[in-house]
């Protein structure tokens, strides 16, 4: 049995994430993160420091960051409390996710002039963007997710390519390699990538949770039907 749990990296859903996963007893979680970036998330508040690469990879984190402290939560919260409940479990942990500094070098070596100008321009006004804000784009999100990847792409066809779809491939062969060894799996990816990978396991039939079930009222939710590594968390 093959489960994908869409998330979202702001928001405040651990809790409500690890009954998830906790219901279905996986014998493996999965991490949309490769080995350095669930690492650095282990090691940021024992070991902080600034932040670094490129310009635009800073300002995206900082507009992140600062989303997330209004919801009360941290960026990638999600992802150590789905690694919690996978030890608590006694599961094992597979992180599914390409190297993140290589696909954002791709990325932006990849995109034209014109589009690196709009992404700028998008991540300027997006600094000044709220809660409020957030919430208007979610909602434009669960309303047509087709339609909003469809006008997203048209706006920004390198990062719809390289973020969007070469991950929802890479990691979708992942989970059909490791569903060969495991009977039951629970990935926890992005609730963007949760349409995507689907079509790619189509074959497997995976149990679907959306964000927005997560975020839900208890009483209001809705339900659809390699190499591992093993973290200590002290």
């Amino acid at each position: 049995m093959l489960t994908l749990i869409g998330v979202g990296h702001v928001f405040d859903i651990a809790a409500r994430l690890k009954g998830e996963i906790a219901a279905r007893a996986p014998e493996v979680v999965c991490l949309e993160l490769d080995k350095e970036r669930f690492q650095a998330l282990i090691d940021r508040k024992a070991h902080p420091r600034e932040r670094g690469g490129p310009v635009m990879y800073q300002m995206l984190s900082s507009f992140q960051q600062r989303i997330a402290s209004q919801y009360g939560t941290e960026v990638g919260d999600e992802m150590l409390a789905a690694a919690e409940a996978a030890r608590d479990l006694k599961a094992q942990i597979a992180l599914i996710d390409i190297n993140a500094s290589q696909t954002f070098t791709e990325f932006w070596g990849g995109m034209s002039l014109k589009e690196r100008v709009k992404l700028m321009v998008a991540a300027v006004v997006g600094m000044f963007a709220g809660k409020r804000g957030v919430e208007k784009e979610v909602e434009r999100f669960e309303e047509n997710p087709d339609d909003y990847m469809e006008a997203f792409s048209k706006e920004f066809p390198s990062a719809k390519r390289i973020l969007i779809d070469k991950r929802d491939l890479a990691m979708a062969d992942r989970l059909k390699e490791l569903s060969g060894r495991f009977g039951k799996i629970v990935a926890v990816i992005g609730d963007g990538h949760v349409d995507g990978m689907s079509r790619h396991l189509a074959a497997l039939k995976p149990e679907i949770i959306r964000l927005h079930q997560l975020r839900a009222p208890p009483d209001l939710q809705l339900r659809q039907d390699g190499s591992t590594y093993t973290f200590s968390f002290k």
